[in-house]
C-alpha cells in the first residue's frame, strides 16, 4: 500500500484528499505547514507529497527544496496560482507535477498514480557501476561522482542523466525527453529540456562534453563503445 503526505494549510482541502486517497487504497499523513512536513519526512517514508504552494511558516516550494535535500520523494504540488513562471519554477526544483486550484480529486488521485507509475517504472536497473574516464555514475546508489568528488544534483538532473546514459549514443529528441521522464500529460516545452540540460552540464564540469546537442532534434549521452 502507497502512503501520501497530504500538505495545505486548510483543512477542509487536506480532509477531501484524503477522504479519495484512502477510498482509492493510500494510507496518508497531514501536515498544515511546510515546517510540519519536513519533520514528517524525517520521520516517516512516503511514496508522494501533495503539497500546496501558500502555506504559514514555510511556502510549499521552499519546502520542497528542503525535503528533495533529505529524501527523493515525488512531489505534486497545489496551488491558486496557474502562472507559467510558478510551474515552470516548481519544475527546476525538481516536483513531478503540478496542479492548479479548484481541482478535481478524482483527477488528482489520476495524478498521484500516474506520478506514482512513472517513478517505479523508471527506477535505475543498471546493477554495476558505470565509469566514463572520471565521471562515474551508480543508478542503484543514485550517486555521480567527478574526478572522486561527489556530484550535487537535482533529483530531475538525476533523472535526466540516468536516462541518456541508459540510452548512451542514441539520439532522443526533446519530446522523448519530455514524456519519458516528466510524463506525457506534462505541459511544459522545449525549455524545459534545455534549462536542465544547461544546468547537468554545468555540474558535470569537464565531463560536460558527454551530452552532444543534436541541432534541430534533442540530445544524446555520447561515449565511444
Amino acid at each position: 500500500m502507497y502512503k501520501l503526505l497530504i500538505v495545505d494549510d486548510e483543512q477542509k482541502i487536506r480532509e477531501v484528499i484524503r477522504e479519495y486517497a484512502e477510498f482509492n487504497g493510500f494510507e496518508t499523513d497531514e501536515a498544515a505547514d511546510g515546517m510540519s512536513a519536513i519533520g514528517l519526512v524525517k520521520l516517516n517514508d512516503y511514496d508522494l507529497i501533495i503539497m500546496d504552494v501558500m502555506m504559514p511558516k514555510l511556502d510549499g516550494f521552499s519546502a520542497c527544496k528542503e525535503i528533495k535535500k533529505i529524501k527523493d520523494i515525488p512531489i505534486i504540488m497545489l496551488s491558486a496560482r496557474g502562472e507559467e513562471y510558478d510551474k515552470l519554477f516548481g519544475f527546476e526544483l525538481g516536483i513531478d507535477d503540478y496542479v492548479v486550484k479548484p481541482f478535481s480529486p478524482k483527477e488528482l488521485i489520476a495524478r498521484v498514480n500516474a506520478v506514482i507509475s512513472r517513478n517505479k517504472a523508471s527506477a535505475p536497473s543498471d546493477s554495476d557501476e558505470l565509469s566514463f574516464g572520471g565521471l562515474v555514475i551508480n543508478m542503484p546508489a543514485r550517486t555521480v561522482t567527478i574526478d572522486g568528488e561527489k556530484a550535487e544534483l537535482t533529483p530531475k538532473e538525476y533523472e535526466l542523466l540516468f536516462y541518456l546514459v541508459k540510452n548512451r549514443n542514441l539520439a532522443l529528441s526533446r519530446d522523448k525527453l519530455l514524456q519519458d521522464i516528466w510524463g506525457y500529460d506534462f505541459f511544459g516545452d522545449d525549455r524545459t529540456i534545455d534549462t536542465h540540460i544547461k544546468n547537468l552540464r554545468n555540474n558535470l564540469g569537464p565531463y560536460r562534453d558527454y551530452i552532444v546537442t543534436l541541432r534541430g532534434v534533442g540530445y544524446k549521452f555520447e561515449v565511444e563503445n
